[in-house]
């Protein structure tokens, strides 16, 4: 990240998360598979295709983190813990669950996209990872919603919107602060620690280039009666990835 260690050590934190919660969200979703309409299983088979892509990909990526010395174990063993807060729940809690982290995922996907600074100075392929699955994300934003929609079917409004917006509360500030304290983990790796390592994260994530101030907005629309992924639609982001994408040279 153009040697800046702060802005390296929040990307490699949330990547060292993504392998145990994309696992989540496939296992989650095939527990809903048998009992969806034709069009939504389709869906959900391709979602499962890109999430096994994206799990892919990230383990090389956290690999990389630790071929350069950085321990990542631990964050791993965090996300177990995190997901655990839904054993034993109804299996419509771990579709909330789902739909907060992708809900998160998606307006963090957003932001990169949108804003090109985020990734400016990134090693190339390093960034084109981050592009590619932040493409993919919005592309499937929607879809635990849809299936959430339809388990719930038989729910009241009123049910639904409390489940949803008290899970999706508890558990992005759960993800968030582990994200948090797992990036200060590793810029202490680094040997920025203390205060002055939490002035300088929080100053990244809130105030330049504040990706956390600026996807606030968005990513608060789930706490509203009524919430969908699309209602927000971002769709020429993924268009102007793939043109970018096509007119990108082809490198050996």
């Amino acid at each position: 990240m153009n040697g800046d260690p702060v802005a390296t050590a929040w990307y490699n934190s949330v990547s060292a998360s993504l392998p145990r919660g994309e696992a989540f969200f496939i296992d989650t979703m095939k527990n809903f598979r048998d009992d969806l309409p034709p069009a939504l299983e389709a869906e959900v088979r391709n979602f499962v295709r890109q999430e096994i892509n994206h799990t892919r990909e990230h383990i090389a990526f956290n690999r990389m983190i630790g071929e350069h010395g950085y321990d990542v174990e631990s964050i791993d063993r965090g996300i177990i813990d995190m997901l655990a807060l839904a054993d034993g729940r109804p299996r419509e809690v771990n579709l909330a669950v789902s739909i907060a982290l992708e809900h998160f995922a998606a307006s963090i996907s957003h932001e990169l996209l949108a804003d090109p600074r985020y990734l400016a100075g990134a090693e190339h392929e390093a960034a084109e990872l981050w592009r590619w699955h932040a493409t993919e994300e919005i592309e499937h934003k929607g879809l635990v919603h849809d299936i959430w929609l339809h388990a719930t079917r038989d729910w009241s409004a009123w049910n639904r919107w409390k489940t949803l917006s008290l899970v999706s509360l508890l558990i992005t500030r759960k993800y968030f602060g582990n994200r948090v304290r797992d990036a200060l983990g590793l810029m202490a790796q680094d040997g920025i620690t203390g205060l002055r390592a939490k002035w300088r994260l929080y100053r990244f994530l809130w105030a330049s280039p504040g990706m956390m101030r600026r996807l606030l907005p968005h990513w608060s629309k789930i706490l509203l009666p009524g919430f969908r992924p699309w209602s927000f639609d971002n769709g020429h982001l993924i268009r102007e990835y793939r043109g970018h994408a096509e007119a990108a040279p082809v490198t050996t």
